[in-house]
């Protein structure tokens, strides 16, 4: 089934997803995976903690608002059901496939930088990271441009922190979809 935003909106499902969860599938928030600790089915513990550590980074708020969650239910998805950035700017799938070694390279730079994983950068080390990162100034980094991922990261970080009505409100900006949910998620 092709799913698009506009599809979603439609349907009033923005934001609640389908997780597979013990006993079936439930439609859930990203957020609402995250507080549940739904089990996640393409990404490993490690790329898990690159994917909060940037996510953090890049806004704060991102790991409670269920990043993690929502890029793994992203990658284990069909393409036409995809949400992610990734699929918007006509690159091919598998998506894992682009975020598996950028994954793997940030967590390589990381430990070239400072000996330890990003995880475990403080703030002040993980802001000077993100910096790298887009400008493309990492050295040794393996797998798609930096300041690519950077790019397509944030935009899924951005849409998980901000794609609600409350995540509008939030910025102070009025929330004015072409359809308006059905209900509140």
């Amino acid at each position: 089934m092709d799913v698009t935003r506009r599809k979603l909106l439609a349907r009033g499902a923005l934001g609640a997803l389908a997780f597979q969860v013990t006993g079936g599938i439930a439609m859930l928030t990203p957020r609402a995976a995250h507080a549940a600790g739904v089990p996640l089915r393409a990404l490993t513990a490690d790329e898990v903690a690159t994917v909060e550590a940037l996510g953090e980074t890049l806004l704060p708020g991102a790991t409670q608002a269920g990043i993690a969650q929502y890029l793994d239910q992203q990658l284990a998805a069909e393409r036409a059901s995809s949400l992610l950035m990734i699929r918007y700017l006509d690159v091919p799938p598998p998506y894992m496939a682009f975020y598996r070694p950028c994954l793997a390279a940030a967590e390589a730079a990381a430990r070239r930088l400072h000996g330890k994983p990003l995880s475990a950068l403080d703030a002040t080390q993980r802001g000077e990271f993100v910096g790298a990162l887009q400008r493309g100034a990492l050295q040794g980094w393996q797998g798609p441009p930096a300041p690519f991922f950077y790019f397509v990261l944030r935009s899924d970080v951005v849409d998980v922190v901000y794609g609600t009505p409350e995540g509008f409100e939030k910025l102070g900006v009025p929330y004015m979809p072409h359809i308006m949910p059905a209900e509140k998620w």
